[in-house]
């Protein structure tokens, strides 16, 4: 893989660590590896939790790669649930028989949000966890997910609050709100997730998949609910306004280390 790096402490717990510099962006080369993992978790008779992280520190995963030609997908068979296909992989990611963590280190906007919103459970770095749905600020929509699956979290003015106003929110904000389960203090961060995570992975396998399953009937959003959302983000994205604030931002710095990516919830409405 070259987007993911996966290992295996044990036969019932995998660790995966987004790895794409210099700033995280997903890609159409990434959900061809996540539709690997996800292949590969469904098949697995002994897994029972997967831990997702990010090889950088400042950035989990900071947005979708707005330079992607979507050449990676050519050759893939078509989405399993019909839908576009990130859209079609996070589905597949929440239905898993297996619980998913979100360690979040750094920056998880766009896209990178919608993925954290598809895992089953989010913790954040207190000091260094930033979430956000900038999408607004580009004048779209977010299509993949996060109209659906933030107002079962956090409720419908809060979710308008997160989705219309673009903006970013600390680890402490995130869990006031329901956006993650809980903020821990940097330095506690991974051993938190890692004790969390083993303690999950020493449980029985089809009893981890039965709950989940139970769970998954009450809270999880329809299928039929994403398709207008990722029809109406693709038709607006291929739009002059969408087209403009794409070459102005990166002509300001969009997609590299910098103060436009590091503070892109406060700027975006300024490109």
């Amino acid at each position: 893989m070259n987007h993911l790096t996966l290992t295996k402490p044990s036969p019932s717990m995998w660790r995966v660590s987004f790895d794409n510099p210099p700033v995280n962006v997903i890609s159409s080369r990434t959900i061809v590896e996540l539709r690997a993992l996800v292949d590969a978790a469904e098949a697995d008779p002994d897994l029972t939790v997967i831990v997702f992280e990010s090889a950088n520190p400042d950035f989990f995963s900071a947005h979708w790669d707005l330079t992607d030609d979507t050449s990676s997908l050519a050759s893939e068979p078509p989405p399993v649930t019909g839908q576009q296909a990130f859209v079609d992989v996070l589905i597949r990611l929440s239905k898993l028989p297996v619980i998913s963590i979100s360690s979040i280190r750094g920056r998880a906007r766009g896209a990178g949000s919608e993925f954290l919103l598809a895992t089953d459970i989010r913790f954040a770095s207190r000091e260094r966890a930033l979430l956000g749905q900038f999408e607004m600020t580009t004048g779209l929509a977010p299509g993949g997910g996060a109209v659906s699956r933030l107002p079962r979290l956090v409720g419908r003015a809060r979710a308008l609050e997160i989705l219309a106003g673009a903006d970013d929110f600390d680890g402490d904000l995130a869990e006031r709100y329901g956006y993650v389960n809980r903020s821990v203090p940097d330095a506690e961060l991974d051993g938190f997730v890692d004790t969390f995570a083993r303690r999950v992975a020493a449980a029985d396998r089809d009893a981890v998949a039965e709950l989940k399953g139970w769970v998954n009937e009450m809270t999880l959003p329809e299928d039929q609910e994403f398709r207008p959302q990722s029809d109406a983000f693709f038709a607006r994205a291929a739009g002059p306004k969408v087209s403009g604030w794409i070459g102005r931002a990166f002509e300001r710095g969009l997609q590299q280390p910098g103060d436009l990516e590091n503070r892109l919830g406060t700027r975006g409405f300024e490109v």
